[in-house]
């Protein structure tokens, strides 16, 4: 398999900087789905540098397989578990007892994700040069 991990970490990048221009147009489902991808590709970026199957779209269960090699803080687990409760329901209406997803999310909610999501940035980020 061919060693991307960089166009995964850009991409992650690339994700975040998207969000944040979400909450500036009052799209914050779409803030809070590009969090989670962001948060997803790091983590992949990081397991496919160190050679491990980045498999699954959870960014907690990620997690937690980086975890079997390296220290991960339990705060950024649970900022994943954040993460992937905006998966689905940010874009399909079905998720939802009514109510289109735009119409569910807050400023606030989109702000927090999009925090979480930096936060799991930067500690890939870091780990990369490392590994």
């Amino acid at each position: 398999m061919v060693e991307r991990s960089l166009d995964w970490l850009k991409q992650s990048k690339r994700d975040l900087e998207n969000a944040e221009y979400e909450i500036k147009g009052g799209f914050y489902e779409h803030a809070c789905f590009l969090a989670q991808q962001s948060s997803e590709k790091a983590v992949k970026a990081v397991l496919q540098r160190m050679g491990a199957e980045a498999f699954g779209h959870s960014v907690a269960g990620l997690l937690k397989k980086l975890s079997e090699r390296l220290n991960v803080e339990q705060e950024l687990i649970n900022y994943g578990k954040e993460l992937d409760k905006a998966y689905i329901p940010t874009r399909y209406p079905n998720a939802h007892p009514e109510g289109a997803p735009y119409e569910l999310y807050t400023k606030e909610e989109a702000e927090r994700l999009v925090e979480f999501g930096r936060r799991i940035f930067r500690f890939c980020e870091g780990l990369l040069p490392k590994i």
